[in-house]
């Protein structure tokens, strides 16, 4: 019986803790795919509490050094509503 309920214990930490990720195409281009790829962003608390963050395609393709871009994807990480973070993954030349 202890087993069992060490295993139920368990199993239940485990979903406590869990995150769930999500990628989303946003945007593509006629572009060439090209070989460089930038992210950007931005983490929030209790789904609307963030602090002068930047997830935006411009962020991204600086930080990747693009300037053709030819993919935009968005991911979304969640963790029980409580900690989200949205990264912008752009691809490009």
């Amino acid at each position: 019986m202890k087993k069992i309920k060490a295993i139920a214990l368990t199993v239940m930490a485990a979903a406590l803790f869990a995150a769930c990720s999500v990628v989303l195409p946003v945007n593509a281009t006629s572009n060439s795919m090209g070989s460089k790829v930038g992210t950007s962003s931005a983490t929030g608390y209790l789904g609307i509490l963030f602090f002068n963050q930047d997830a935006s395609i411009q962020k991204a393709a600086r930080n990747g050094g693009i300037t053709k871009i030819s993919t935009v994807d968005m991911k979304q990480k969640n963790v029980l509503n409580i900690i989200v973070t949205y990264e912008t993954i752009v691809t490009g030349e």
